[in-house]
């Protein structure tokens, strides 16, 4: 009996020369990989990283920017909270942290890079209360992050 393939973009396990076990998939037409040393560990992290993609959570986090991830971020909560909540969170995103923040890469934005942002907004004349709003709405999205292991060492 022949064994049952996979279809396309389903992913698949081998094992590498290393003695590793590889789990690839597709995700936006590029490839993308996780290891294991048993065949079922990498079963278990494949399967996840199939779902998390249908769910809209696989993203290329390598090379994702802040403005790409801001992006995505306020689509995802759209919905789930206040329209006025989310307005601000869209006013502050745009008008604030993507003109001085939207061009880092997510895994690279350091504390220092948004302590020196907040103080440059302060400097600009914005009050603090306002600098609060936009500290708000920057930590709401980059523990957001966090929970979807997107980027290192985040602040």
């Amino acid at each position: 009996m022949a064994a049952r393939r996979r279809g396309r973009g389903e992913g698949g396990i081998y094992r590498s020369k290393d003695g590793r076990w590889v789990g690839q998939y597709e995700v936006g037409g590029k490839r993308r990989y996780v290891y294991g040393k048993t065949r079922k560990e990498v079963a278990s992290k494949l399967t996840k990283a199939l779902a998390d993609g249908n769910e809209g959570l696989i993203f290329d986090s390598d090379h994702l920017t802040v403005a790409q991830y801001l992006d995505r971020w306020l689509h995802s909560i759209r919905g789930t909270v206040r329209e006025s909540t989310w307005v601000r969170y869209e006013i502050n995103v745009r008008v604030h942290v993507k003109p001085a923040l939207g061009r880092v890469r997510l895994g690279k934005l350091n504390p220092l890079q948004v302590q020196s942002f907040y103080r440059c907004k302060l400097d600009q004349g914005l009050s603090a209360a306002s600098v609060l709003k936009i500290h708000s709405t920057l930590s709401k999205s980059l523990k957001q992050a966090v929970r979807w292991r997107l980027g290192r060492g985040m602040p």
